[in-house]
């Protein structure tokens, strides 16, 4: 059986793309950070658990928190990039795009002394109007991509993607595409991770990945250190929709996520592709 895909995306409470139209970007500084903290608890967790994952960092982060950076890779975990800002690619040109993603390369190979070459869109936004990214990654050195979300969403998602691992061509080169996972139930499609996996129970979870593994792929699970920490200041007058994707089940997530890392086998992204074939299909 090929491992499930473990990752993170390691950024703060504030900067989640539900908020930015309450938070500017111009007062993160001077808010509350929470992220080192939290990324800290969730290593342990990891670390207790005997796992490994992919961290998709925010290059902000990383600049102000260079030895969380290095904590993460010390402790074997894949290092990969989430851009600086954590800005919409859609809502970006391409040369603020090519300037995000190279600055926060920069800043993670800096810092955490070892070569960046996965990435993930904030927001999974690379969508069909902004496939050019693609073209700017592998210009930039990437070799490997988890932006595309392969469901329908009102901020994200390409509903006809391919679901499985896949090599996608670009002006530039090829890059591989390894989309997060998701399961078609009688009601719809429930994707693994993130606000879903505090939603919904365990068992619709663990059920899920199960389905996608007898397809012959592995799952990839995604969280936020943010969805480990219930006690994280509460973001006034952002809408019922945003207050429900952000705080529903934050209590219970941390011991969901213990739960599901000591009965589900998962690994880092780089170890997974390594596991199936060259090609991209597994």
């Amino acid at each position: 059986m090929l491992p499930n895909i473990l990752t993170v995306d390691v950024e703060d409470y504030f900067q989640v793309s539900a908020f930015e139209h309450r938070i500017d970007r111009s007062t993160w500084d001077a808010r509350e950070c929470r992220v080192e903290k939290n990324t800290d608890r969730m290593l342990q967790l990891f670390d207790d658990c005997n796992v490994l994952g992919t961290f998709f960092v925010l290059g902000w982060v990383a600049e102000r928190y260079p030895q969380l950076v290095q904590r993460i890779v010390a402790a074997g975990h894949e290092l990969a990039s989430h851009g600086y800002w954590h800005q919409l690619v859609y809502d970006l040109t391409p040369d603020e795009f090519r300037t995000d993603v190279r600055t926060s390369r920069d800043i993670l190979q800096q810092t955490g002394g070892v070569p960046v070459t996965a990435y993930r869109a904030p927001s999974f936004s690379i969508v069909q109007r902004s496939m050019w990214a693609l073209d700017i990654l592998v210009e930039e050195g990437y070799t490997v991509d988890s932006s595309i979300f392969p469901i329908r969403h009102d901020r994200y998602g390409v509903p006809d993607a391919l679901p499985q691992i896949h090599e996608r061509q670009t002006t530039a080169g090829p890059i591989t595409e390894v989309p997060p996972s998701f399961w078609t139930s009688r009601s719809g499609n429930v994707p693994i991770g993130g606000g879903y996996f505090r939603l919904f129970p365990l068992t619709v979870t663990k059920h899920a990945i199960s389905r996608v593994q007898s397809q012959g792929r592995p799952a990839m699970f995604y969280i936020h250190p943010w969805e480990i920490d219930p006690d994280q200041p509460r973001v006034k007058d952002v809408g019922a929709k945003s207050r429900l994707r952000h705080y529903v089940g934050l209590k219970k997530t941390e011991k969901k996520l213990r739960n599901l890392l000591t009965t589900v086998p998962f690994a880092t992204l780089n170890q997974t592709l390594q596991a199936i074939e060259p090609s991209g299909a597994p």
